[in-house]
């Protein structure tokens, strides 16, 4: 039964990841190898790595009966953060799943088909890198890599062990925004010029970093994984690891303008930009722990002398745009003002032609997030391992989005802009491809 399941999976994935379907060819396909598969032979059994803050929004998803799915692992270096997620599990389903610190163990576990990636970015890609490896479909949160060159690779090695690789950028998985791209591709705003995406927190003060002795229950060697060894600072572990230096984090472009600039790029239908310029730098708590950029205005220009541009304000509340988050995509013939609550559609006038409320709820700005249209996400990953569904995000289009991150975070770092081949999205600046890659922990570095 088990070699059964295992060969249904295998094949239907391998199917979906081969060649590009079309929704009605998935939907055939499935008519006839999936409805006759029931059961054990079409669950999917998982392992979840990474138990803070975003794991929950997964929950959802991962327990609806419809996705026949099984909880084999639960993940995390840190004890307490295991035991409490065993907790939360244990209200929605009727089994324990083990519990193990160190994900490699649990790659070498062949029963798991599919890995939920939800740690701290500086494991993103050599985490979903060992789990191809292994044999597993990946589930991985933004941002999907770390640098550029974990961007290349993460796609290379999707592309050597042809495993489904969907990236966790949910909106991509909203009804409405799928909606409304759709029409502004179809000229619905005449031809698309500009489009400003935007995010605002209200972020406190950080504490300094300190050199102390871990918390109980902690492994800091497995956490640091790729990242080469040092001594452990007070309060890294939990969240601050995004403020404090480079070694784990990729600051607010790679925790939250990952979302708004895909966006951004998805309705241009733009690729990698011909430059980018940046103005950043820390403006508030200025004596505290915080180490990055807390607000930043990027601009990246595209051929045709289209642009997208990034205005992100961490630690000051007020929302310049009326909200929290999201995205003005602006055309000849009107506007649009898209995200994750619906759209807006404006004529050449300022004239509200159109809005639609999202049916859902997903979170904006709050610590962890979740709604539906992660579970949309979750789910459309499970279809697709089972080839009944085309990915949402697959990992190759999410890297494209992913480098507007990088350059921006780049270009701060080495305090001017450069320029870059707009079709393969190589930098031409010296300076700038010093921070292409990363030192990495000898033995960490995936390699193809």
């Amino acid at each position: 039964m088990e070699n059964n399941r295992r060969s249904f999976l295998k094949k239907t994935a391998a199917a979906t990841i081969g060649i590009s379907l079309s929704p009605s060819l998935s939907s055939a396909m499935s008519a006839k190898s999936y409805n006759n598969i029931i059961g054990a032979n079409d669950r999917i059994h998982i392992a979840v790595q990474g138990l803070g803050r975003r794991y929950g929004a997964f929950v959802d998803g991962i327990v609806a009966k419809e996705n026949n799915v099984r909880i084999l692992y639960l993940c995390d270096v840190m004890e307490k953060q295991m035991d409490k997620a065993s907790e939360n599990f244990a209200k929605h389903i009727n089994y324990k799943p083990k519990l193990d610190k160190d994900v490699r163990n649990i790659f070498n576990d062949k029963d798991v088909d599919a890995v939920f990636m939800a740690t701290p970015d500086h494991w993103h890609t050599p985490g979903a890198c060992m789990a191809m490896q292994a044999g597993k479909h990946v589930y991985l949160e933004k941002p999907c890599s770390h640098n550029p060159h974990e961007n290349e690779l993460v796609v290379a090695f999707k592309d050597k062990y042809k495993k489904v690789v969907q990236m966790g950028n949910q909106q991509r998985s909203s009804i409405e925004t799928i909606e409304i791209i759709n029409d502004i591709h179809n000229g619905i705003i005449g031809d698309t010029y500009k489009a400003l995406a935007f995010y605002s927190n209200g972020r406190g003060r950080v504490p300094q970093p300190k050199q102390g002795p871990p918390p109980s229950g902690f492994d800091w060697n497995l956490f640091q994984g790729p990242s080469p060894r040092k001594a452990y600072e007070e309060s890294t572990w939990d969240y601050n690891w995004h403020w404090y230096g480079w070694d784990f984090g990729t600051a607010e472009m790679g925790n939250n303008a990952t979302h708004e600039l895909d966006i951004a790029r998805w309705a241009m239908n733009v690729k990698y930009p011909k430059s980018v310029s940046v103005r950043a730098d820390k403006r508030n708590y200025i004596d505290d722990g915080w180490q990055m950029y807390d607000e930043m205005e990027a601009t990246y220009t595209f051929d045709s002398n289209r642009t997208i541009q990034w205005d992100g304000v961490s630690r000051n509340g007020y929302l310049k745009y009326g909200k929290g988050r999201g995205t003005i995509i602006y055309g000849t013939k009107g506007s649009v003002n898209v995200d994750r609550e619906g759209y807006a559609l404006y004529d050449s006038q300022g004239k509200l032609i159109k809005k639609k409320s999202a049916k859902g709820d997903e979170g904006g700005v709050a610590l962890g997030g979740g709604g539906d249209m992660t579970t949309k996400h979750v789910s459309n990953f499970f279809n697709t391992i089972r080839g009944k569904e085309v990915l949402t995000s697959p990992i190759e289009t999410g890297a494209i989005s992913q480098m507007l991150t990088h350059y921006a975070n780049i270009a701060y770092r080495i305090n001017k802009g450069f320029e870059i081949d707009d079709n393969n999205g190589r930098i031409y600046d010296r300076d700038a491809m010093k921070l292409w890659s990363r030192t990495y922990e000898p033995g960490w570095e995936p390699k193809l």
